[in-house]
């Protein structure tokens, strides 16, 4: 399997601590946003919205959008479940992940910062309280959906889907200054998941093309 990424990318991110809370090996592709490698014909040839992540199969299936990759492994490789074992608590987990991968997640997205700064003539202050406005609320949501799902993770005591696309969600909101310091749950998951031998080794930090500062 081929995971075609870059290591910022909270959507590559999220595929990431899938395939390692699922101890799946996959050869990982760097392509490099900043360089423009997702506008490449090659590359577009694959992914026609020139984003990232683009996951190929064992047997040469292109998968795209980070959400159904991760259903595809939890389709195909069952054994270690990224959704609980109930209907309700499944729900929830999807809930959360959703929450955040449609209501938070986008709003920070390079190409999108790039436009308003470009294009909306947004300065340092309108782009923190774009930030802090749109995938700010939707993390309070998530973090009250959390108030009646969680125990040790975004639902019960386990890793699940909804810890897979909260956790790059953190690491984005600390890097563009969105103001997380009111949701005490999220933080706590977080810390916890970043500890989480799976979770270390998705991290942005630990990807070959890392860039070291």
């Amino acid at each position: 399997m081929k995971l075609f990424g870059y290591w910022r990318s909270s959507a590559s991110y999220r595929v990431r601590i899938a395939l390692a809370l699922k101890n799946l090996p996959y050869e990982y592709v760097p392509v490099n946003l900043l360089k423009g490698e997702q506008k490449s014909e090659a590359y577009l040839a694959q992914n026609p919205l020139a984003v990232v992540p683009t996951f190929e199969t064992d047997d040469g299936a292109v998968i795209t959008q980070s959400m159904a990759i991760i259903e595809f492994l939890e389709e195909t490789y069952p054994d270690t479940s990224l959704l609980p074992g109930n209907a309700v608590a499944r729900a929830n987990a999807r809930a959360i992940a959703y929450t955040i991968a449609c209501e938070a997640q986008p709003f920070g997205n390079l190409r999108i910062q790039k436009y308003l700064r470009e294009k909306g003539g947004f300065d340092d202050a309108a782009m923190s309280d774009w930030m802090n406005t749109w995938p700010g609320s939707a993390m309070m949501a998530a973090e009250k959906i959390v108030a009646r799902t969680g125990g040790d993770f975004c639902v019960g005591d386990t890793p699940s889907l909804a810890d897979c696309i909260l956790v790059p969600q953190i690491y984005a909101a600390l890097r563009f200054g969105v103001d997380i310091s009111n949701m005490p749950r999220l933080n706590a998951i977080n810390e916890r998941c970043i500890n989480h031998p799976a979770f270390i080794k998705a991290h942005p930090d630990n990807q070959p093309d890392a860039v070291k500062s």
